[in-house]
This record gives C-alpha cells, sequence and structure tokens, in this order.
C-alpha cells in the first residue's frame, strides 16, 4: 500500500496509476479512492496519471480523533501533493471532495493545478441560514448524524436509494453498485465520518471560490436529492471566474459512477480542452 505521513502523523492511503499530466481526486462522504474507479481507469488508459487517496478517518487511511475538518483535509491534500511533486494537475472533487478541492485551491493556490473539475459539489456552503436561504435546514444534517450514531451499517445502505437516484420510479437498481457504497462506508471510522458531516455541511467556500482562477468545470445532476443544484452547482459556477457549468437532466448525486460513459467522455473533453 502507498501511503503518506502528514505532519501530525496520520498516515494517508493513495493510488497512484500510470504516466503522463496527473488527475488527482477527492472523494465523497463516506466513501474512499474506490469511488474513483470508473474515472481512474478510463483516463490511466488514455495516458494519464491517475491519483486518488483516501481522506483521513476514510477507507484505509488512519482514523483519527482529530482533524477531521475541511482545512485539515486541503493540508492533507497540499501534503500529498508535495510528496509526489505533481504539476499541471487536474483536480477534481466530487460532493465533499468538491469542498475540498475548493478548500485546497483556496489555501494553497493554484500553482500545482491547471484545471479542477467539481462535481456534485458541497460548495459555496449546504447549510440554510440567512445568507444562505436555498440551503438545507440543520435538521436535515442532523437526521444524517442520528444515522451514523444509530446504525451506521443500515444508514448507509439506506443513503444508496437517493445517492444514485434508485427510489425513482423505473429506475435500473444495482445491488453491486449499493453493496459497494455500503462497504466503502463501513471501511471509514466513526467519529472522522461523524464530524466529516459538520464539514461538509456548514464550511462557507464562498472565498475559496473566489480565488480560484484556472479553468473550471463545475458538473450538477439537476436530480441530485444530497446536493441541490440551485444552491451548489449554479451558485458555484457564478463565483469562480473562469468556469463552465454543465447540468444533466435526471442525473443523481452519484452521477459518476452510474453514468460513466457521460461523465468520463465529459472529463475527458474538458481536460483535453
Amino acid at each position: 500500500m502507498k501511503t503518506i505521513t502528514v505532519k501530525d502523523g496520520t498516515t494517508i492511503y493513495f493510488k497512484d496509476w500510470g504516466s503522463g499530466q496527473p488527475v488527482v481526486f477527492s472523494h465523497g462522504w463516506p466513501l474512499n479512492a474506490d469511488a474513483w474507479d470508473a474515472q481512474m481507469l478510463f483516463l490511466g488508459e488514455r495516458g494519464y496519471r491517475v491519483i486518488a487517496h483516501d481522506r483521513r478517518s476514510h477507507g484505509r487511511s488512519d482514523q483519527t480523533w482529530d482533524g477531521n475538518e475541511m482545512d485539515t483535509y486541503a493540508d492533507d491534500l497540499a501534503a500529498l501533493f508535495d510528496a509526489l511533486d505533481l504539476k499541471n494537475a487536474v483536480l477534481v472533487g466530487h460532493s465533499t471532495g468538491g469542498g475540498e478541492v475548493a478548500r485546497y485551491l483556496g489555501r494553497h493556490g493554484t500553482s500545482r493545478v491547471a484545471k479542477a473539475v467539481l462535481i456534485g459539489a458541497v460548495p459555496p456552503v449546504m447549510l440554510k441560514s440567512e445568507k444562505n436561504p436555498g440551503g438545507l435546514p440543520v435538521d436535515a444534517f442532523d437526521a444524517i448524524r442520528n444515522g451514523v450514531v444509530n446504525d451506521r451499517s443500515q444508514y448507509y445502505m439506506d443513503l444508496t436509494l437517493p445517492f444514485y437516484g434508485y427510489n425513482r420510479p423505473g429506475a435500473a437498481v444495482s445491488e453491486g453498485v449499493r453493496k459497494n457504497f455500503w462497504y466503502q462506508g463501513m471501511q471509514g471510522g466513526i467519529k472522522g465520518q461523524y464530524d466529516c458531516i459538520k464539514a461538509f455541511s456548514e464550511t462557507d467556500f464562498t472565498e475559496d471560490l473566489k480565488k480560484i482562477d484556472i479553468p473550471t468545470l463545475v458538473m450538477h445532476g439537476d436530480d441530485d436529492q444530497i446536493v441541490p443544484y440551485l444552491d451548489a452547482g449554479v451558485l458555484t459556477a457564478k463565483l469562480v471566474k473562469n468556469s463552465q457549468l454543465k447540468i444533466y437532466p435526471g442525473y443523481p448525486h452519484g452521477m459518476a459512477q452510474i453514468h460513466t460513459d457521460q461523465i468520463n467522455a465529459d472529463l475527458l473533453t474538458f481536460i483535453q480542452s
């Protein structure tokens, strides 16, 4: 297993395949780097170096009591960039990983990154407030916390239904996809995953997004039941100066896993543009 050790002693697991221009992936909650398998295989076969890490307290990385918040996530990602001496990279983030990408770019700059992609990402901020009236109420995130605390295993299995749009009439449900989601979620640590709910729901990425000065593709499904697109992708694209917004009719939050042909093709087009 390939790992790095970051400044607080935490061991971060990562995959690093192929050669060429690096494409670096940040996964969503409560998953791990395996969520990007379809994209990594596709781009790796087309001459790109593909890299994905397990966020601390997720997957095969150390389960930590502290540091399960966006600043530390971004610093862990920066440590990976430094350890591998990555340059001219394309940085791709889904959901919580999109927040991690935004915070990395806002906190560490774009000197090592040529382009960014945000897929169903949580920025600018998910929590409803006077400043963000289109957000979700805190009760929605309290329900997630209760699910994780009371029966994490069953909660993750149930979460696959809205995550992949499998609760929609006529949906072609894959039990394999559902079980893989559950398996990835259960590899992580409950403390870090619990803390991460606050991180992805309450962190305000507005100033991070304003600092992004590289071409950025914002991809969001209009049937995303986890991160509603009007308060996320649409607002993000308005804040990022050099951005392109692509809305996918009928696509759910987990579209990168179940609509891989379309998402992969659009990623490749953007990277090559």
